[in-house]
């Protein structure tokens, strides 16, 4: 491929499989986020009110975050196979951690006090975590989904490697042809993608 052309010139002519890669970059992230969040803030606050299973929940997920990602990718693939099944199961791990810890970490820090008010209005323990908990934690919880979201970002590129498309077809292809602009050409979008799912 030419690496003479510049940037733009580039995304001209190759711009319905950029938005292909884009798509497919959006809907790994999606999916492995919305499982973490189903996931994790039911664990988050499971281990809020069992807190001797605190260490050992958070300290399992913290391991699965230390394992590196394509390692992890590779572990997978005799489960899973090829494709997008592996790539959305390691960036569900990878979004857990953020998502149970902030859970876990926003429901504690809540004043005593408000809880006792909650029972003594007479509201149960479900009600006191729905109506008065929960919504006081949402801005932590939410911090830990804006970091899982920003990190599934990033690691969503290496799922290129075992065939389950995302911006990384043209951060790989770049590199492996020494291609600067090809790199580019998915760098720039995944940058971009991790700016606006930040907000």
């Amino acid at each position: 491929m030419n690496d003479n052309i510049n940037l733009w010139e580039f995304v001209a002519r190759h711009w319905e499989k950029l938005l292909e890669q884009t798509g497919q970059h959006i809907g790994l992230t999606f999916m492995s986020i919305s499982l973490a969040i189903m996931v994790g803030v039911p664990a988050g606050i499971l281990i809020s009110r069992q807190r001797k299973l605190s260490s050992s929940v958070l300290g399992i997920a913290g391991v699965m975050q230390t394992i590196p990602s394509i390692a992890l990718l590779g572990l997978l693939i005799p489960v899973l196979g090829i494709g997008a099944k592996p790539a959305i199961a390691a960036l569900f791990l990878y979004g857990l951690l953020p998502i149970v810890r902030n859970t876990y970490t926003g429901i504690i820090n809540i004043d005593p006090e408000i809880k006792e008010a909650a029972r003594g209005l007479g509201m149960s323990y479900k009600q006191s975590l729905l109506k008065v908990e929960l919504p006081l934690a949402m801005p932590v919880i939410l911090a830990g989904v804006r970091i899982a979201t920003i990190i599934n970002v990033g690691v969503a590129t290496l799922a290129a490697y075992i065939a389950a498309g995302g911006l990384g077809e043209f951060i790989f292809g770049g590199i492996s042809l020494n291609n600067t602009t090809m790199m580019l050409a998915g760098a720039i979008p995944a940058a971009l993608l991790a700016l606006i799912f930040d907000f």
